[in-house]
């Protein structure tokens, strides 16, 4: 006669069929993540619970990384000095203009460097036309000191000269004018724009003695 199986047997078995079942079950429900970690399909709490914190948390990583590269690349470029004409830094090139500046124009060698760079003007051009025009080289002209107009320029305000409500608006206005008027036209050098800016013949020598001295200026 067939031996049957006992109780505890059939009850072991339903353990591990059971067991079997809950694996299964939970398998199925284990949350399925596409290839960038996007969640496409979810049917267990928990599991859903660790697999969006590791995103999070794989994220933050990410983001701080990149956020730490872009502080550091910044901090580099503001280590290296900017260089603006001729091997010189904006405060470099101010500083060497200022040799050049006497009389009411003493100071200005910042407004003459910025402008000049904003503008798209050789800085050398720039102050050697202004030295010319305002005779600042020992005293400034009544038209500077009166005006501010630092370039000879026509206008109103000043008799037939434009006035201008500072020296450093002045010294804009004048840079302003070669950078639309000169440069932007191919009117580049002493020469070229001698015959539009001034009336005599010498004045492109004159202002290539300025541009000459400034550069050779040293403290």
């Amino acid at each position: 006669m067939k031996k049957l199986p006992s109780v505890r047997a059939i009850f072991i078995a339903l353990i591990v069929i059971g067991g079997i079942q809950l694996v299964s079950t939970l398998v199925k429900n284990i949350t399925i993540l596409s290839m960038d970690s996007t969640l496409v399909s979810t049917g267990n709490n928990l599991a859903e619970s660790i697999m969006i914190k590791n995103s999070r948390e794989s994220f933050e990583r990410n983001y701080n990384e990149s956020y730490r590269q872009e502080i550091e690349i910044a901090s580099l470029r503001a280590a290296s000095p900017v260089i603006v004409y001729n091997g010189m830094t904006m405060e470099e090139l101010a500083q060497k203009l200022e040799l050049s500046l006497n009389s009411t124009l003493k100071g200005y060698g910042m407004s003459f460097a910025k402008y000049s760079i904003q503008y798209g003007v050789d800085p050398y051009l720039a102050l050697a036309i202004a030295l010319h025009e305002t005779g600042c080289t020992w005293t400034c002209s009544k038209l500077v000191r009166s005006c501010n107009n630092v370039g000879g320029m026509k206008g109103s305000g000043c008799g037939s000269y434009a006035s201008f409500d500072s020296l450093d608006a002045g010294i804009e206005a004048m840079i302003k004018n070669l950078a639309d008027n000169y440069i932007s036209k191919g009117l580049t050098t002493p020469e070229s724009i001698g015959k539009k800016y001034a009336a005599s013949e010498a004045w492109p020598g004159k202002i290539s003695y300025y541009m000459s001295k400034i550069a050779l200026e040293v403290e």
